[in-house]
C-alpha cells in the first residue's frame, strides 16, 4: 500500500474513531488528527523526508495496533488492519514511547468525556437529582426562627418545627411586613398574567403526578431570587403546601409556610387548611394544632369555614377533621345546609310544592335496561375514544388496497416505537431543565402514561386533512385532549367512578318506566342522594395548553417518518418526514401549517380504512346525562363539560357564575337537564336513502355533498405556448377558484361523513344529547357532529325515541307541519294549510312510497329531507286502522315569527310592530318580511317617478327574499354595511338583474329597508338606541357590559381589546391573539354593537327555558332550536298554550326598569366610581342620565298574545 493511500486511510479511520463531541483544539485532537493534517513542513531534505516517512509509517502502524487492541477491550467490533512485512524494520521502542504516552493521554481524555456524558445522562433521571428543600429567608425575624429550629436536637425536631411554624404564623412587625407587601404589590403589576398561570399549572401538575419535591425545588429556586420571587403568588405557595400535606411532610410544609410569610403574603384559609391536614395525617401533638387554630382564628377564620368554604376531597376532609377534633373534642362540622329554593317570580310555579298536580315524564325504558346503558357509556368514557365504521363507499379489495393497509400497519408500528423514544428523550430534557429551576412541561408529560400520549398523537395524525391544519389549532387540539384524559384519569384514581355507579343506580329509579318515585325534578332528586362532587379542576391557561400541544406536535414532525418510495425495500433509501411545517397566507396573515406529505395522503386514500375515531364528548351519550347540579357537575359521566361554553381562555363568565347564589341558577340548570333527558333514535328508513345518495356521488340540491372528485377542474392544466399575461392571470384565477371549491367540497363531505357514520353507528340504539349554554343563556347540544341543531338533513335523521299516540288532533298537526316545511302556504291560515295537505295527499303518499323513483314532490320543498320524513309519518298514520292510536315518533315544530322583533315589540308595547310579528290575534299570519318589501317598493316607486335611476333599474326586483335576511338581522345588531352586503348577495343571485348596478342598488335598498323598519317599529329602534348608548358609555368608562337575565343568569360580554401572547421556541413561535382577556380594556365598538342583540338573545333563551320547565311539569317531551320548539304531534296544543303564557309572564315583568336599576347599581355606585378619572366620571354621570330616561312605551295590551294563533306556528 502506498504512503498516500495510508495517509488517506488513516484520515478516514481517524474520523471514524474520533470521539463525538464539540470541536477540540489541535492539541486535543489526538495523534490521528496530527498525522492526517493537510498541512506538512517542507523544509527538510528529501532524504530526511524519506526517513520521517518511514518513521511515520512505523509509528502509525503501532498506534493503529494499539487502538485496535483498545477497541477490542472496550467491546467494539473487530477492526482488521493489514500490516506489511516491513514490521521487522521498526525503529527501537525508545522512539515509540512518545506515541504510547500520547495515546495514553488521549485515552484519559476520552475516559473523562465518557464519564461526563454518563453523568449528563444520569442527571436527566429524577432519581439522580439533588433538589433544594431549605429556602433562603429574606426577613431577619423569620430567618432567625428557621435558624433556631435547625439547632434543635434530633429527638426534638418535631417540637422545634412546631415552634418554627408558630413563629412563622405570628404577624411580622408592621414595618417589615409593609416593606415586603409593597415590594410584592409593585412586582405583581410588572409581571404578566401568563407567566403566573404557567407557574401555577406547573405546581398543580407536580402535585397531581407526585412530583412535590420538584415543585418545592422550583418554588425555592425562585423564592431565593428577589427578582424571580415577584412572580410567585399565594396560590402557588398553597398548592405546594397542599402537596406536602397530603404526603404528611411536616418539615417541608413549614419551609413553604415560612417562605409564604417571607414573601410578604398573608396566609388564607387554604394555607391553614393545608397545615392542619398535614397535622391530621401525622397525628401531631395537640398543642401544635391548638396554636395553629388560635392563630387562624385571630386572622378571622373560624374552624367551621374549613368545611363550608373549601371544596375538599374525602381524604383531605377526613385528615382536616381529625386534626380539628383532636384540638377541640367537642367540634362538629356544620350540618349540610338545606338546598336553597329559587325565589324568582317567574319560577314560582315550577318550584312551589303547592301549585297543582305535577306529572313529570318518565323514560320509556325499564330500570335494568337503563343500568346496562349506564355501564356501556361508562366503558366508552373510560376508553376515552370511540371507533365508528365509516359509511363511505367501501373500496374493492384489490391487491393495491390490501398492500396499502399492510404498509400502513407496519408504518404505524414503527411510528409508535419512534414516538415513544422521542417522548422519553423529551421528558428527560424537560426534567433536567426543571431541575435547573424552570417551570417546564415535565410534570405535564407525566400526567398520562407514555402509551396514552402516543395513542393521542397517532389519532391526531390520522385525522389531519390533506391541505394541512394551522399549528396553533393542532397544538390546542392536542393540549385539550391531554387535559380531558387527565381529568378522567383523576376520577378513576380517587374512587369517584365506583361512587358514581352507586349514585347513578339510585338516580335511575326516578327515570325508569317500571319504578315508583315521588315526583321530583332530576336535580332535586340527585341532590337528595347526598354529596358526590369531586373538587373542581381549574382549567389550564390557554398558553399552557398551547405550549404542551406544540411540544407534542413537534414530536410528531420529528419522529414520524416514512420511506421516500414505499415500493423500495426497507433500509434501502433515506426516510422523509410524514409531516411538513410550512407557511401559508390566510386572510392576509402568514400562518404556520402542519401538512402531511402527499405520499402519506395518497397511502391513506388508497387504503380507505373503514373506521373513524371520535373523542368521547363528540358522540351522543348511551344513557341519560347527569343532571346539572352546579357549574362543575352535569352532562357526561366522567368527561368534564363546561356549563357555559366559551372561547378557551375566557374566565370572567366562570367567576360571575361562581359568585352568584346557587339557587339563582336553578332555572337554567333544570332547563338544561330537561333538554338533555330527551331520548332520541335514528330514522332508519330515511338514513338508507341518504346513504344511497351519499355513496352515489351525492346531490348538492338535497344537501348531500359530493366527493372532491366531482369538484370542477380548470379547462387547461398547462399554459399554452405564447400565452399572454392577461390569459395567464385568468388561468391562475380559475385554478385558484377550482382549488377553493375543491377544499370547500372536501370540508362539507367530511362533515357529512362524520354525521352519517355516527347515525349508522347509533342506528338501533337509544341515545341522549347533553346540553350546555353560551354566555347569553342560549342552549346547545354538546356533541358537535350529530344533533338536532344541524341542517335539514341532520334534523330529518332524528326522531323521539319515545312515541305518543296521535290522539284526536295529532294527524292534523302532522299535516300542518308537513305544509309548513314545504314553505308553500306561509300566508295561508292553518285551516287552509290542512285543506291543502288533503289536496296533495296523493303526492305525499307517492313521496313516501317512491322517494327516489316517483314524482319526487318532496324534493321541491324548502326543507326536503324533513318533508320526506313527515310524508312517511303521515302515510303510516293515514294507512293505520286507527290514526288516533298510531304511535308517532316524529317531532313537530312551532316556530316563532321573527322572534327578535317579537321581543322588541313586547318590550316597547308597540302596537304596529306587534301586529306585524303576530303578537296580535289575526285570521291570517302576518309576514313582516313581505310587509317591509311592500313598503320598500312604495319608496322605490316614489323615487322612480322623480327620475332616480337606481330606483328605475330595481323595478320588479324587490321581493321578500331580497330583504328577508337584512330585516331578520337588524334586530340582532346588523349595521348598514353588513345589511348592504346581504342585499348585494341576494341581487347577484338574480340572473336577469344588471350586475353593473349591484353596488349602487344594494346601497339604495339598505337605506330604504332601515327607513321602513324605523317607521314600522318606532319603539324597537328607540330601545335599540337606548341599549346601544348605555353600552357605549359603560365601555368608554372602562367596563365590559353586564346584566342578569330574567331567570337569574349573570351575563358579561367577552369583548376586549386584543392581547397577544407569544410562545417561543421549537419549529415556530406561536402568537396567540385573544379578545377575551379581561385584563385588557373593553372593545368599545363590539361592546356597543353587541349589547342589543345579546340582550334580546338572553330574553329569548329565558322564554325557551320557562317553556321547557312548564312543559316538563306537564309531562311533555320538549326540545328546542332556539326560537323553534319541538314536541309530539299530540301535545302541540298544550305546548302552544304554555309557550304563550310564559311569553306574557316574562314580558309582564319590568324588564327594562330592572335592567336600568342593575346598571346603575353596578356602574354608577360610589364604590364603582371612586377610582375613576375625571373624564370617566363624566361618562358615568351621562350614563346615569341615560338610564333614568327609559324609552317610552306604546299601548299594546300584552294579553292579546294568548289568543294569537300565529305567534308561534
Amino acid at each position: 500500500m502506498s504512503a498516500l493511500r495510508w495517509t488517506r486511510g488513516a484520515a478516514g479511520l481517524g474520523r471514524v474513531l474520533r470521539s463525538p463531541g464539540p470541536h477540540r483544539p489541535a492539541s486535543e485532537e489526538g495523534i490521528l488528527g496530527g498525522l492526517c493534517s493537510s498541512r506538512r513542513s517542507s523544509a527538510a531534505s528529501p532524504r530526511e523526508r524519506d526517513v520521517q516517512r518511514e518513521w511515520g509509517h512505523a509509528e502509525l502502524l503501532e498506534v493503529l495496533e494499539a487502538r485496535v487492541r483498545q477497541l477490542r477491550a472496550e467491546g467494539t467490533p473487530a477492526v482488521r488492519v493489514k500490516v506489511k512485512e516491513a514490521q521487522a524494520d521498526r525503529p527501537s521502542q525508545g522512539r515509540s514511547s512518545r506515541w504510547a504516552q500520547k495515546l495514553e493521554a488521549e485515552k484519559k481524555v476520552m475516559q473523562r468525556r465518557q464519564k461526563e456524558a454518563n453523568y449528563q445522562r444520569q442527571s436527566h433521571s429524577p432519581e439522580f437529582w439533588t433538589l433544594r428543600k431549605e429556602p433562603k429567608i429574606w426577613s431577619r425575624k423569620l430567618a432567625g426562627c428557621l435558624q433556631h429550629g435547625r439547632k434543635g436536637a434530633p429527638e426534638s425536631s418535631e417540637e422545634q418545627l412546631a415552634r418554627v411554624l408558630q413563629a412563622a404564623m405570628a404577624k411580622l412587625s408592621s414595618r417589615e411586613a409593609g416593606t415586603l407587601s409593597r415590594t410584592k404589590a409593585k412586582a405583581v403589576e410588572t409581571q404578566t398574567l401568563v407567566l403566573q398561570q404557567k407557574f401555577q399549572t406547573f405546581f398543580e401538575c407536580c402535585v397531581c403526578t407526585g412530583q412535590v419535591p420538584l415543585a418545592h425545588h422550583v418554588l425555592v429556586t425562585h423564592h431565593n431570587n428577589r427578582d424571580k420571587q415577584r412572580v410567585l403568588t399565594l396560590d402557588m405557595y398553597n398548592t405546594v403546601m397542599l402537596g406536602w400535606a397530603r404526603e404528611g411532610s411536616f418539615r417541608e410544609l413549614v419551609y413553604v409556610f415560612i417562605m409564604l410569610k417571607d414573601a410578604g403574603l398573608s396566609p388564607d384559609l387554604c394555607s391553614y387548611a393545608a397545615a392542619l391536614q398535614c397535622m391530621g395525617r401525622r397525628d401531631q401533638d395537640i398543642h401544635t394544632i391548638q396554636r395553629c387554630l388560635k392563630q387562624m382564628t385571630e386572622e378571622g377564620f373560624q374552624p367551621q369555614l374549613l368545611f363550608t368554604d373549601l371544596v375538599l376531597e374525602e381524604d383531605d376532609r377526613a385528615a382536616l377533621l381529625r386534626a380539628v377534633v383532636k384540638a377541640e373534642p367537642t367540634f362538629r362540622p356544620p350540618p349540610r345546609v338545606p338546598n336553597p329554593v329559587n325565589t324568582s317570580v317567574l319560577l314560582k310555579d315550577v318550584y312551589s310544592k303547592q301549585e297543582g298536580p305535577v306529572s313529570y315524564p318518565k323514560l320509556h325504558l325499564p330500570l335494568d335496561t337503563l343500568q346496562d346503558l349506564f355501564h356501556q357509556q361508562l366503558h366508552v368514557e373510560l376508553s376515552s375514544s370511540v371507533c365508528v365504521q365509516s359509511v363511505d363507499k367501501a373500496p374493492v379489495m384489490t391487491k393495491e388496497v390490501i398492500e396499502a393497509r399492510k404498509t400502513l400497519k407496519a408504518l404505524r408500528a414503527q411510528w409508535e416505537v419512534e414516538l415513544l423514544r422521542a417522548l422519553r428523550e423529551t421528558k428527560a430534557t424537560m426534567g433536567r431543565q426543571a431541575y435547573d429551576g424552570q417551570p417546564t412541561l415535565y410534570p405535564f408529560l407525566c400526567l398520562l402514561s407514555e402509551g396514552e400520549f402516543v395513542s393521542i398523537l397517532m389519532q391526531v395524525l390520522q385525522v389531519l386533512p390533506a391541505q394541512g391544519e394551522p399549528l396553533i389549532q393542532v397544538a390546542q387540539n392536542l393540549g385539550l385532549r391531554v387535559l380531558n384524559r387527565h381529568l378522567v384519569k383523576q376520577k378513576q384514581v380517587t374512587n369517584h367512578v365506583q361512587k358514581l355507579g352507586q349514585r347513578y343506580a339510585r338516580y335511575l329509579r326516578l327515570l325508569a318506566s317500571d319504578t315508583q318515585a315521588a315526583p321530583c325534578l332530576p336535580r332535586e332528586y340527585w341532590d337528595s342522594l347526598g354529596p358526590l362532587e369531586a373538587p373542581p379542576q381549574q382549567p389550564w391557561a390557554v398558553a399552557q395548553v398551547l405550549q404542551l400541544g406544540k411540544q407534542l406536535a413537534e414530536l410528531l414532525v420529528q419522529a414520524v417518518q416514512m420511506p421516500r418510495s414505499l415500493a423500495a425495500r426497507p433500509g434501502a433509501q433515506h426516510s422523509i418526514p410524514v409531516l411538513y411545517h410550512v407557511y401559508s397566507f390566510r386572510s392576509y396573515r402568514q400562518v404556520g401549517i402542519l401538512k402531511p406529505h402527499p405520499a402519506f395522503t395518497q397511502l391513506l386514500e388508497t387504503a380507505a380504512e373503514p373506521t373513524l375515531t371520535f373523542e368521547t364528548t363528540e358522540v351522543p351519550m348511551l344513557c341519560p346525562p347527569l343532571p346539572w347540579t352546579s357549574l362543575h357537575s352535569g352532562a357526561y359521566l366522567l368527561s368534564s363539560t363546561k356549563l357555559m361554553r366559551a372561547t378557551e381562555g375566557t374566565t370572567q363568565h366562570q367567576r360571575l357564575l361562581e359568585h352568584c347564589a346557587p339557587a339563582q341558577l336553578h332555572g337554567a340548570l333544570d332547563a338544561l337537564t330537561q333538554l338533555g333527558n330527551c331520548a332520541w333514535r335514528v330514522n332508519g328508513r330515511l338514513l338508507d336513502l341518504v346513504l344511497h345518495i351519499f355513496r352515489d356521488k351525492g346531490c348538492m340540491r338535497l344537501g348531500v355533498p359530493p366527493p372532491r372528485s366531482e369538484a370542477p377542474r380548470p379547462a387547461q392544466h398547462q399554459l399554452p405556448p405564447g400565452c399572454t399575461p392577461v390569459h395567464k392571470s385568468e388561468l391562475r384565477k380559475e385554478l385558484a377558484r377550482c382549488l377553493k371549491v375543491a377544499r370547500e367540497m372536501h370540508s362539507l363531505r367530511s362533515e357529512a361523513l362524520y354525521r352519517l357514520s355516527l347515525a349508522q353507528h347509533l342506528r338501533h340504539r337509544v341515545f341522549w344529547l347533553p346540553h350546555n349554554m353560551d354566555f347569553r343563556g342560549r342552549t346547545y347540544p354538546c356533541p358537535p357532529h350529530f344533533n338536532h341543531l344541524g341542517s335539514d338533513l341532520a334534523r330529518a335523521l332524528l326522531e323521539f325515541a319515545e312515541g305518543r299516540p296521535l290522539g284526536p288532533h295529532g294527524l292534523d298537526w302532522l299535516k300542518i307541519h308537513l305544509i309548513n316545511l314545504t314553505g308553500l302556504k306561509k300566508r295561508e291560515s292553518l285551516r287552509m294549510r290542512l285543506a291543502f295537505a288533503d289536496e296533495v295527499m296523493e303526492e305525499i303518499l307517492d313521496s313516501a312510497d317512491n322517494p327516489l323513483t316517483g314524482r319526487k314532490w318532496w324534493m321541491d320543498s324548502d326543507e326536503p329531507w324533513q318533508t320526506l320524513a313527515c310524508c312517511m309519518e303521515v302515510a303510516q298514520a293515514v294507512r293505520s286502522p286507527d290514526p288516533a292510536a298510531y304511535v308517532s315518533h316524529l317531532p313537530v315544530h312551532q316556530d316563532g315569527s321573527c322572534n327578535g322583533l317579537q321581543h322588541y315589540a313586547a318590550l316597547g308595547r308597540d302596537s304596529v310592530g306587534a301586529a306585524s310579528v303576530n303578537l296580535k290575534p289575526s285570521d291570517l299570519p302576518q309576514d313582516v318580511y313581505r310587509e317591509v318589501a311592500t313598503q320598500v317598493e312604495e319608496f322605490r316607486q316614489q323615487d322612480a317617478e322623480q327620475g332616480v335611476q337606481v330606483a328605475q333599474v330595481l323595478e320588479g326586483f324587490i321581493s321578500r327574499k331580497v330583504v328577508k335576511q337584512t330585516v331578520m338581522t337588524v334586530v340582532y345588531g346588523v349595521t348598514r354595511y353588513g345589511g348592504r352586503l346581504q342585499i348585494e348577495k341576494r341581487l347577484r343571485e338574480l340572473s336577469d338583474f344588471p350586475q353593473e348596478f349591484v353596488w349602487e342598488a344594494s346601497h339604495y335598498l339598505v337605506r330604504q329597508v332601515f327607513k321602513s323598519l324605523q317607521e314600522m317599529f318606532s319603539s324597537t329602534r328607540a330601545i335599540q338606541h337606548w341599549l346601544t348608548e348605555s353600552a357605549h358609555l359603560i365601555a368608554h368608562a372602562g367596563w365590559p357590559v353586564e346584566w342578569v337575565t330574567p331567570l337569574g343568569i349573570p351575563v358579561i360580554q367577552p369583548y376586549h381589546r386584543e392581547s397577544k401572547v407569544q410562545i417561543k421556541g421549537g419549529i415556530q413561535s406561536i402568537t396567540l391573539t385573544s379578545s377575551v382577556d379581561e385584563n385588557q380594556k373593553p372593545n368599545t365598538l363590539k361592546q356597543k354593537n353587541g349589547f342589543p342583540p345579546n340582550f334580546i338573545h338572553s330574553l329569548d333563551s329565558s322564554h325557551m327555558m320557562l317553556t321547557a320547565l312548564h312543559c316538563y311539569r306537564k309531562g311533555l317531551t320538549f326540545v328546542s332550536v332556539h326560537d323553534c320548539f319541538w314536541t309530539h304531534a299530540a301535545d302541540i296544543a298544550v305546548m302552544n298554550k304554555v309557550c304563550r303564557e310564559q311569553f306574557v309572564r316574562l314580558h309582564s315583568q319590568p324588564i327594562l326598569e330592572d335592567l336600568a336599576t342593575f346598571l346603575r347599581k353596578r356602574f354608577c355606585s360610589v364604590s364603582s366610581t371612586k377610582s375613576l378619572k375625571p373624564s370617566e366620571r363624566a361618562l358615568v354621570t351621562k350614563l346615569q342620565e341615560t338610564l333614568q330616561s327609559l324609552p317610552e312605551t306604546g299601548t299594546f295590551e300584552l294579553g292579546q298574545v294568548i289568543r294569537s294563533t300565529y305567534f308561534f306556528s
